[in-house]
């Protein structure tokens, strides 16, 4: 199998691997446990806890492990904000184009009688800082804005936002997820309060992720009842899982240098040669600042679940977008948030590469996709560069084409 979709998950590496073995073994100890076992146990988790603030250019006090990164984000959009008595602050600013573990929290926080500002995007998923400045009110309590964006690959000004957000006095949380590992993630000196990452996304194994928290911001922990991570996250610590994390995130400093430009080249090449070879392609956030190793792409005339489906039968493996969404049958808030018409963005693919892509892959794909456009176009009655009616929105049904090709691969 060839792996494009490094963006909904990596492979932990055979260092990772090792590293993480004798804690699911003989070391499988608890890590708040007093006696010897329990001590190496935490000596293993704080160890871990440096490597993961090196990465991050972070003081190892202020990372906090997390299961995931879903429960970081949510720690602070539902643990700061959802509090009792209220907060006389009930707005909160945040960038259009926010991965779901932040955006339905933040849906949850509209019922509950507060005002959500989404800061818009332009037609590449650019943001643009000072209309977030501009959102930024009196009675604001929080402020979002990820570093990059999961399903374009699109990089945010979270500098400038932060900086923003600094002089109005408001929290600013980033969700780090896909750029960590990717690009430098620099939090002391960002003005950041509040950064997210996770394990799973570096060649770490699933089960960590960790929250940094400035020690001047205000946090009140989502999950309490153990006195676990000095008291900002109880529940007993997932040492395999945190260990392993640790030496992901010592490997990705080094691969940031080693590998990461190798793998934006090969990006670049698949791009050009999808551009070159399949009429009625559009790359998403063409022009601006992007990831090295994410390439978004719509494709007039057909639907990316079908297309995902057929390139899964020649062995390659992409997504049509966010994995947390898959099987949604709702369009990409990111791309119509881009002003990408509906019908084009059900035609959706999403190319993620990892540092153990290939040009044997690249050019894998580059081959495959031509022949699976060429075959469900020829399937479709509709013009092959403009896509199918809305079927799920409100217009003429549009053939299953997805369905028909996973008959087609059976």
């Amino acid at each position: 199998m060839i792996y494009l979709d490094s963006n909904a998950t990596t492979r932990p590496s055979p260092a990772v691997r090792a590293a993480l073995l004798p804690y699911v073994g003989d070391s499988h100890a608890n890590a708040k446990s007093l006696h010897g076992p329990g001590e190496a146990a935490r000596a293993a988790v704080e160890a871990a806890r440096e490597k993961v603030a090196a990465l991050l250019c972070a003081r190892a006090r202020d990372v906090v492990f997390t299961s995931t990164a879903t429960e970081a984000l949510n720690t602070i959009v539902r643990g700061l904000l959802l509090r009792e008595p209220p907060d006389a602050r009930r707005h909160v600013v945040a960038s259009a184009v926010e991965h779901p573990a932040v955006a339905e929290p933040l849906q949850d926080l509209e019922t509950r009688g507060y005002e959500v500002t989404r800061v818009g995007v332009d037609g590449a998923g650019r943001l643009d800082p000072e209309e977030f400045r501009a959102a930024l009110r009196g009675d604001t309590a929080l402020s979002i804005a990820m570093a990059a964006n999961n399903e374009t690959g699109v990089r945010l000004p979270w500098r400038e936002c932060a900086a923003a957000a600094r002089e109005k006095g408001v929290p600013y949380l980033c969700d780090a997820v896909q750029a960590a590992g990717k690009v430098p993630f620099e939090f002391e000196d960002s003005g950041a309060d509040y950064a997210v990452i996770s394990s799973h996304k570096i060649h770490g194994p699933m089960g960590a992720a960790a929250l940094v928290v400035r020690r001047s911001a205000p946090f009140r922990p989502l999950l309490v009842g153990g006195g676990q991570e000095r008291g900002r996250r109880a529940g007993t610590e997932n040492v395999a899982a945190i260990v392993g994390f640790g030496v992901a995130c010592e490997e990705a400093t080094r691969h940031l240098v080693e590998s990461m430009p190798r793998v934006e080249k090969l990006k670049d090449r698949l791009e050009s040669l999808l551009v070159e070879r399949i009429d009625g392609l559009k790359v998403n956030g063409l022009g601006a600042p992007r990831l090295p190793n994410t390439l978004s792409v719509v494709i007039g005339g057909v639907e990316g679940e079908a297309a995902l489906l057929l390139l899964d039968k020649e062995g390659i493996a992409v997504s049509t977008g966010s994995a947390c969404a898959s099987g949604s049958m709702d369009p990409s808030h990111v791309l119509t948030a881009m002003g990408i018409p509906v019908p084009l963005s059900l035609g959706a693919l999403r190319f993620s590469l990892s540092r153990t892509t290939t040009e044997a892959d690249v050019l894998a794909a580059a081959e495959a996709l031509p022949r699976v456009v060429k075959k469900l176009r020829e399937l479709s009655p509709f013009d092959p560069l403009d896509g199918p009616p809305q079927d799920r929105f409100g217009t003429k049904t549009a053939p299953d084409a997805a369905r028909a090709a996973r008959r087609s691969s059976e």
